[in-house]
C-alpha cells in the first residue's frame, strides 16, 4: 500500500510515517518509480507505536522494544532482554519523576489561584462601598 493509504488507515500524517521511517520504526520498500509501499503488516506496527508514544515512551525505546513484542496490537513482550528491562525501568522512573514534578506545579497553580481569587474577593466589597459613597 502507499503512503496515503497507511496514513488513512491508521489516522497518522504522512510526515509522520515517515518521521517513524526514518527513526527505524517502519520500513517500506520502494516501487520502481520511486513511491514508498508498504506491507499490510505496517498498519499494526503504526499503531503499535502509536500506542507506545501515546503511553509516553520516546522513539529511541520504542525502537529497543518492538522487536520483543509479540502482539502487534497489544503490549505482550517475549524475549525481552535484561538491558531492555533496564531502560524500560529507567524510562518508568523517569515518568515517575515527571509526574512528580507536574503535581508540584499543579498545586503551586492552586495555591496561586485560591490567594488571587481571595484578593479579589477582599477587593470586590470596598470597590463597591467605594462606588456607593462616590454616588450623587
Amino acid at each position: 500500500m502507499l503512503i496515503g493509504e497507511l496514513a488513512d488507515r491508521t489516522g497518522t500524517s504522512r510526515r509522520l510515517l515517515r518521521y517513524y521511517e526514518e527513526q527505524g520504526l517502519l520500513s517500506s520498500s520502494r516501487s520502481p518509480n520511486g513511491y514508498r509501499a508498504y506491507a499490510e503488516s505496517c498498519v499494526d506496527r503504526v499503531l503499535q507505536v502509536r500506542g507506545l508514544l501515546d503511553a509516553g515512551l520516546p522513539t529511541r525505546i520504542i525502537k529497543q522494544i518492538l522487536p520483543c513484542m509479540d502482539d502487534p496490537r497489544g503490549t505482550r513482550i517475549s524475549a525481552a532482554t535484561d538491558e531492555t528491562i533496564e531502560t524500560l525501568e529507567r524510562e518508568q522512573d523517569r515518568m515517575t519523576e515527571r509526574i512528580r514534578c507536574l503535581e508540584r506545579n499543579r498545586d503551586a497553580i492552586a495555591d496561586y489561584l485560591d490567594a488571587v481569587r481571595k484578593a479579589r474577593d477582599a477587593a470586590r466589597p470596598l470597590a463597591a462601598a467605594a462606588a456607593a459613597s462616590s454616588a450623587p
